[in-house]
């Protein structure tokens, strides 16, 4: 019996994503502009997903309020701009900048338990959406667009937010990888099986859960400012609205929470059915609700979940795994002298 991380598979999709990076950057070369703006949509969902599952299936906060950092992200955005600041600079500023509001925020939220936190989440971004409705440079409900991105031409604009979700989302999954595979990570998935048993090993479970929530905080407002970037136009109701944070939860429920592959599935699986179905209108968020209820109750940890458990896949493992190569080799052995 033998423990490790790695395995033949996980090696193979290192290889694999390395090659699909390099297919992507050179994309905009090739591709239509239809279809940068699609691949676009689809990072910033990957990253949407990925950030949730960090809070909910690798910590177990349950946020329904996670367009709160959505909403504030685009609209820091959108105020350094109006500073004169380069709009592409103004994203990364601005994802910098709710990550730092949502540390006073960990605060006070993180000592709400279970349910508490997430109708406390979704009243917070109630709150949020109303405090930035007050500001005169967003005219209320009217709104107002990113009117910066104007100087760039369309197709190098097109191309830069492609290029800049593009490296978003690969630098937010390597972060996370590598954040789980650390020792917080090991102490924030113990603190959500157990959190009592987690403090009587030593384990500072506010301290954890508090990076964790930055993490979440900062990846979220970089999505908000990225699909900001995409659309131009900014309305309050449209940004701070509890459809991204149903998004993120049906992406996650279907593709296997608590699971770094099952985020990403969940994104693509979303991203297709939202391209092909989109257009039938309102049948196509109750087709989203009753696939998430489903899944929820036949597939309780998702698709990838699913998968993991009947063959035993590890495409990007993030904990240990426990392997019986050694007692198969010295079973070889001992058949080999017999």
């Amino acid at each position: 019996m033998s423990i490790k991380r790695s395995n033949a598979y996980s090696n193979m999709t290192v290889i694999s994503l390395v090659l699909l990076l390099m297919v992507l950057v050179m994309t905009p070369f090739a591709a239509s502009d239809n279809v940068l703006e699609r691949l676009t949509v689809l990072f910033i969902y990957i990253i949407m997903a990925a950030m949730w599952n960090t809070l909910a299936g690798f910590g177990g906060l349950v946020s329904i309020g996670q367009q709160l950092f959505f909403g504030l992200g685009a609209y820091a955005t959108i105020r350094l701009a109006h500073l004169g600041i380069s709009p592409f600079v103004a994203v990364s500023l601005a994802a910098l900048l709710v990550g730092l509001l949502s540390w006073p925020i960990s605060k006070f939220m993180l000592h709400l338990k279970a349910a508490e936190f997430g109708i406390g989440m979704w009243v917070l971004a109630s709150v949020g959406h109303l405090l930035v409705n007050l500001d005169p440079l967003i005219q209320g409900e009217t709104g107002t667009s990113l009117i910066s991105l104007n100087v760039y031409p369309i197709g190098t604009r097109r191309v830069l937010i492609y290029l800049a979700a593009l490296i978003s989302m690969s630098g937010l999954l390597i972060g996370l990888f590598y954040l789980l595979r650390s020792k917080a990570g090991i102490a924030m998935q113990a603190i959500r099986d157990n959190e009592e048993a987690a403090d009587s090993i030593g384990v500072d479970a506010q301290t954890v859960k508090k990076w964790f929530f930055i993490f979440a905080a900062f990846g979220t407002g970089l999505a908000g400012a990225l699909w900001l970037a995409q659309a131009s136009s900014f309305q309050p109701k449209t940004y701070f609205s509890v459809q991204w944070t149903a998004y993120m939860i049906f992406m996650v429920l279907v593709g296997g929470i608590g699971r770094f592959e099952g985020a990403i599935l969940g994104a693509l699986l979303f991203f297709a059915v939202e391209t092909w179905f989109a257009a039938t209108g309102v049948w196509y968020l109750v087709g989203l609700g009753a696939v998430a209820v489903l899944c929820s109750l036949f597939l309780p940890k998702g698709l990838w979940g699913a998968i993991e458990s009947r063959l035993g896949l590890r495409l990007i493992p993030v904990g240990y795994q426990v392997t019986n190569e050694t007692l198969m080799l010295n079973k070889d052995k001992k058949n080999r002298r017999q």
